[in-house]
């Protein structure tokens, strides 16, 4: 436990967490398990430890620590377990330090931004993104356990692929879990603003966990009905094109399947739940995914989530994103005023499936952030996008995740910006 006169220190001969007193100050929330975690076994692993307390609490001190995962500027992400629980229980414990965030240069609005990740984390019940298991606060620390993926984040892998880049069915996997993780943030009211692949991790299965929700921006959503029409691509009634790209990438997983395709051309009314209603000057984010309008400073909003979401599907796809200079000064003037240039990688092949990711990409990158694909009707326009032609989206979170392979260490690069899981770190 901590107190405001008491120091917590990480002991690696000891791989625990120690302090010099205990204090009544501290307080733990133990999160309610939403109705889709109900069955996770790590929640009555943490109502055993709880209960072995006088008070009733999860301390910091029932932690042992297995190794760092990451730090920032005034936070620490550790690999953790329950003291003399078994291995399988795994966590992650995101240790902010509140008290020097108090002290530095725009201290209370990185404070701010501490509180929101606590908000988004305890509302949150999908399968793309993490489960909150407790909320442990002391006058120097705000801590949140976590859920652990042992897998690491989603640019590590990148970097160790044969040029930097994943295979096309493995991206477009990844795409299709990493939308529908930000159709549930912009459904409950909040603007992601940090997609990148550092922030995106490995489950043990392969599946992907959107993490660090501390620069989410809070907006109001305005549910509207409209009428998509979707768009010709990879659909075709010719039985010869079905069959070329049921024998690519359609067939690689079972979830993907153009045995109930909708009528070329039918036009669906949707429920379309965006957070429109936002407005932010605030410049945050990692400068190679940053929108055009959060550089010109008038304001942003949703749009900036789908940019993201484009820069995030061609860096996948290329091993490099669309708009990188020889410097971040460079980088953001191409941002503003570059066209968008297609890789010689996607350029170069003809398939049916690259073609529309190309398409998808110009959509997404449209400097106009009222003429981005997205931004009006969200993540249902981009859904229906010939793209993810043949994907059963309900049934995306059961099917076997891509296979793909990492090479050495050496070939992984630093993170970009802002530190894994840190707060403005």
């Amino acid at each position: 436990m901590i107190d405001g006169n008491s120091t917590t220190t990480f002991s690696s001969s000891s791989s625990s967490f120690t302090s010099s007193t205990t204090s009544c100050s501290d307080r733990t929330d133990l999160i309610r398990p939403h109705p889709h975690r109900r069955s996770d076994p790590h929640w009555s692993a943490i109502r055993a430890a709880a209960a072995l307390s006088p008070d009733g609490s999860l301390h910091l001190h029932q932690l042992k620590i297995i190794k760092q995962l990451g730090s920032g500027n005034l936070a620490r992400v550790f690999h953790c377990r329950l003291v003399g629980d078994s291995p399988s229980s795994d966590f992650a414990l995101k240790m902010v330090d509140t008290d020097a965030l108090a002290r530095v240069r725009d201290g209370q609005e990185k404070l701010s931004h501490v509180m929101v990740e606590g908000d988004v984390l305890s509302s949150m019940d999908h399968p793309f993104l993490p489960t909150l298991y407790a909320r442990l606060d002391s006058p120097r620390h705000t801590s949140f356990l976590i859920e652990y993926c042992p897998g690491g984040d989603l640019h590590t892998l990148l970097r160790r692929q044969p040029g930097g880049r994943f295979p096309l069915q493995a991206a477009r996997f990844y795409a299709a879990e990493t939308l529908l993780a930000l159709e549930y943030l912009h459904c409950s009211g909040y603007i992601y603003r940090d997609l990148k692949p550092e922030n995106i991790l490995r489950r043990s299965d392969g599946h992907l966990m959107l993490s660090d929700f501390d620069l989410c921006l809070k907006a109001d959503v305005v549910p509207s009905l409209h009428h998509i029409k979707p768009e010709m691509g990879m659909r075709r009634r010719k039985k010869k094109n079905q069959t070329r790209i049921a024998s690519g990438i359609l067939s690689i997983f079972t979830c993907y399947s153009t045995d109930n395709m909708e009528l070329e051309g039918e036009e669906r009314l949707v429920l379309v739940t965006e957070p429109q209603t936002a407005s932010s000057l605030e410049c945050v984010g990692t400068h190679e995914y940053l929108a055009p309008e959060v550089l010109t400073r008038e304001g942003h909003g949703n749009a900036v989530d789908w940019w993201a979401f484009g820069v995030f599907l061609y860096e996948m796809i290329c091993g490099r994103t669309p708009f990188v200079g020889r410097d971040k000064e460079s980088t953001l003037k191409n941002i503003k005023s570059k066209p968008l240039r297609f890789s010689e990688v996607m350029t170069g092949d003809d398939d049916l499936v690259m073609t529309a990711a190309m398409d998808l990409i110009k959509k997404l990158l449209d400097k106009d952030p009222n003429k981005r694909l997205g931004t009006i009707k969200g993540a249902a326009v981009i859904k229906m996008h010939p793209f993810f032609d043949g994907i059963k989206w309900p049934l995306l979170r059961n099917y076997p995740a891509p296979r793909v392979t990492s090479r050495s260490m050496e070939a992984a690069g630093k993170c970009r910006g802002r530190s894994l899981m840190s707060p403005g770190g």
